[in-house]
């Protein structure tokens, strides 16, 4: 898989994640939040096995690595996403993005200083353009952004976690099949979350007869494209890319849920939220040396042309 390839894959994981968010927002509004999440966790880990029993990619754990996943699915999984959902429930989807815009910068600091990654300043300067066009977008939504609260704080959190996982998969990604780790991470985390929801959300289990058949279309939607497939390519991508380079890409993610709130919620996008997505794009192919990556895509087509003449 060359680097342009895990470009694109990237970009088209942060299409569906952005879509997830309006996703997420239908279900902890219909559901018990933990409760729905954790179920759909789970559903997203089944999508996954089939896919590497699809594909002979099962194989059989060592102790060490069971220990390391479960370890990297408390961040991965329930750290992320008890946070997420409990954070939309009780903040703003303005707060919310602005928060999450910051995935790629605490990633970064992180690979620094647990991976030994070098912070080059075309990647410094590029996490803060994508950091900036983040704010331009979720400042001029139709929400107004409010004070800090405890679902700011949560969603802080949600990030921190997230973030703190990429190194966890950075270092077993060397050596386990991304397929593989994403399949053992959804469903430990999904075992632990729903255990979580026996206590924070007893009755949780009974409100799953609310449900209509199009929010469960919505569910089983967000658990195997978003969730599943999603996460799948996005830790494979991390093997290639390393952890600070492929979080880069999630600046993306808020601009694509506005586009997904406009589209199915019927909010306005503005003229200065586009300006705000350029600033995510130059920010992007900065960071993550995609202008590198085009540069030499470029070069070798034009060798192979002079070998074909």
């Amino acid at each position: 898989m060359s680097k342009l390839s895990t470009y694109i894959a990237l970009v088209s994981v942060m299409v569906i994640w952005g879509m997830n968010v309006v996703a997420i927002k239908i279900l902890v509004n219909s559901f018990a939040p933990i409760t729905i999440t954790s179920l759909r966790i789970f559903t997203a880990s089944l999508a996954v096995f089939l896919v590497l029993l699809a594909t002979k990619g099962m194989r059989k754990l060592t102790k060490k690595e069971v220990g390391t996943i479960f370890a990297a699915s408390l961040f991965n999984v329930v750290g992320h996403h008890f946070f997420l959902a409990a954070g939309l429930t009780k903040t703003t989807a303005s707060n919310a993005g602005i928060i999450l815009g910051l995935s790629p910068l605490v990633t970064a600091l992180l690979a620094i200083v647990f991976l030994g990654d070098r912070f080059r300043l075309s990647k410094f300067v590029g996490i803060i353009l994508g950091f900036t066009g983040v704010v331009f977008i979720v400042n001029h939504s139709s929400a107004k952004i409010g004070a800090v609260s405890l679902g700011d704080l949560f969603i802080f959190l949600s990030v921190l976690t997230q973030a703190m996982s990429f190194i966890f998969i950075k270092k077993l990604a060397a050596t386990l099949d991304a397929r593989l780790l994403t399949g053992w991470m959804l469903l430990f985390g999904s075992v632990v979350l729903f255990l979580t929801s026996l206590f924070v959300e007893p009755y949780g289990i009974f409100r799953l007869k609310e449900g209509k058949i199009t929010t469960w279309l919505i569910f089983l939607a967000s658990a195997i494209l978003a969730t599943g497939l999603g996460h799948m390519i996005y830790n494979r991508a991390i093997h290639r890319l390393g952890a600070a380079e492929s979080a880069v890409f999630i600046n993306l993610s808020p601009f694509f849920a506005l586009v997904a709130s406009s589209l199915f919620l019927g909010e306005t996008i503005h003229f200065v939220q586009w300006f705000g997505f350029l600033f995510i794009v130059i920010g992007v192919m900065l960071a993550s040396g995609a202008v590198e990556g085009l540069r030499m895509f470029g070069k070798e087509k034009m060798a192979e042309e002079r070998r074909c003449h």
